[in-house]
């Protein structure tokens, strides 16, 4: 067996990471730390007692769990009724959105006609109108067409709010499609529906998650249009009721942290299962950029 060098010795033993490197790693621990600290607290905070959340250290373990808070939480505070608004209402706002913004987008950057221009502008427009600016009209206007107190007084206004930016972010991918895919389509004789929806939209896959995010963020957490659209209970979504909670059940705050849980967790799960779609998305606007 030949004998290593000292110089092949040196160069074949791993090298010791920078000083550096290892920073930023424990810096970055230390923020995911304190990212992930508020979603645990609110796990021990749903299976404690009043007891135990006023008289001891309300950040500490559970010393008993509580799994009933939960079962008080979807039966006796009707978080179940406000869950299936919210996802209701939340899952038709989406498919609206990405499907007149998707149309929208490509018709505005990928045909050619006279007043694209003006009207990527107006639509872009839509995204600088608060939304307390538009509360009353859209009061009225809902009151006037009579969908005061349904799922559409809420999907309308959540739809015509989504638009824009999802026409600024969708349109912006359709740009860097190269035209040649499109000639190519046309050649092989697909019209234009099937050059969008077979060649189109599936490259610009990363963009459509990035809106589909957004736009249930948007659509999950609002609290101004549902608490002033909705008075019956029937349709109102998981903020209203987490609110009504409140006052429901003011002294057990732990079944209103189980409502608080139930809430959070949709959340989480659609950014685990999209996470990656909108890391390209943001990397490869990024590259546009």
């Amino acid at each position: 067996m030949r004998k290593l060098s000292t110089v092949e010795v040196v160069l074949s033993s791993p090298k010791p990471k920078p000083v550096g490197k290892l920073l930023l790693h424990l810096f970055l621990i230390i923020v995911a730390v304190i990212q992930m600290y508020p979603l645990v607290w609110l796990a021990f905070f749903s299976l404690k007692d009043n007891s135990e959340i006023f008289s001891g250290d309300v950040a500490a373990f559970p010393k008993s769990f509580l799994w009933s808070n939960y079962t008080k939480a979807l039966s006796d505070g009707h978080v179940l009724s406000y869950f299936f608004n919210s996802v209701l209402v939340t899952v038709i706002s989406i498919i609206l959105v990405l499907i007149l913004a998707s149309m929208t987008g490509y018709a505005i950057t990928r045909m050619n006609w006279k007043w694209s221009g003006f009207t990527m502008n107006l639509i872009l427009l839509g995204m600088m109108v608060p939304i307390h600016a538009a509360l009353l009209p859209l009061f009225i206007i809902l009151k006037n067409l009579g969908l005061l107190n349904t799922y559409w007084s809420l999907i309308i206004p959540y739809v015509a709010f989504g638009i824009p930016m999802a026409v600024f972010i969708l349109g912006s991918f359709f740009k860097g499609v190269p035209r040649e895919l499109e000639e190519a389509a046309v050649i092989d004789g697909c019209g234009i529906y099937r050059t969008f929806f077979s060649i189109i939209m599936p490259l610009v896959r990363p963009a459509v998650s990035t809106v589909a995010i957004f736009t249930f963020l948007a659509c999950w957490n609002e609290l101004m249009f549902a608490v002033t659209f909705i008075n019956n209970e029937a349709y109102q979504t998981l903020t209203v009721g987490m609110m009504s909670m409140v006052g429901t059940y003011i002294t057990q705050w732990g079944i209103i942290g189980a409502g608080l849980m139930i809430t959070t967790l949709p959340t989480i799960i659609i950014y685990l299962l999209l996470n990656k779609q909108v890391q390209k998305s943001m990397i490869a606007g990024a590259i546009k950029g």
